[in-house]
């Protein structure tokens, strides 16, 4: 039996958009993770507080997220805030890595071991 032209291209389409939306989702590698800690605590803390529980920005913490639907939280970190001081990420970050970043803040962000090093995993 043949497959019809559009129900292959369709199947296509949804196994690549489920590729894509498994790979912007996994979890970045040690170094990456760490620049992304370090990204936090020190972009993000200069506005949203060093403890991420507030400042000019509001607190990052899991109580102040925990109302807060994660996707729009994601499409902040992406696109800013306009109007406010909040700053696009988009090309800082990847998608996956804004996913990321949220769901390490609602559960509650790691500490920052610095800087990462080229070359270096720890």
């Amino acid at each position: 039996m043949k497959v019809p032209p559009l129900l292959a291209h369709v199947w296509v389409l949804i196994v690549a958009a489920s590729a894509a939306a498994f790979a912007s989702a996994a979890e970045p590698d040690v170094l990456r993770s760490r620049e992304l800690v370090h990204l936090v605590r020190q972009d993000c803390g200069s506005c949203h507080g060093l403890t991420l529980a507030g400042g000019l920005g509001p607190a990052l913490t899991p109580d102040a997220l925990a109302d807060k639907p994660a996707d729009g939280l994601v499409a902040t970190v992406m696109g800013g805030r306009p109007g406010t001081p909040m700053p696009p990420f988009r090309g800082i970050v990847s998608e996956g890595e804004a996913q990321w970043i949220v769901e390490q803040l609602m559960r509650g962000f790691p500490a920052d071991g610095g800087p990462a090093l080229v070359g270096s995993a720890n």
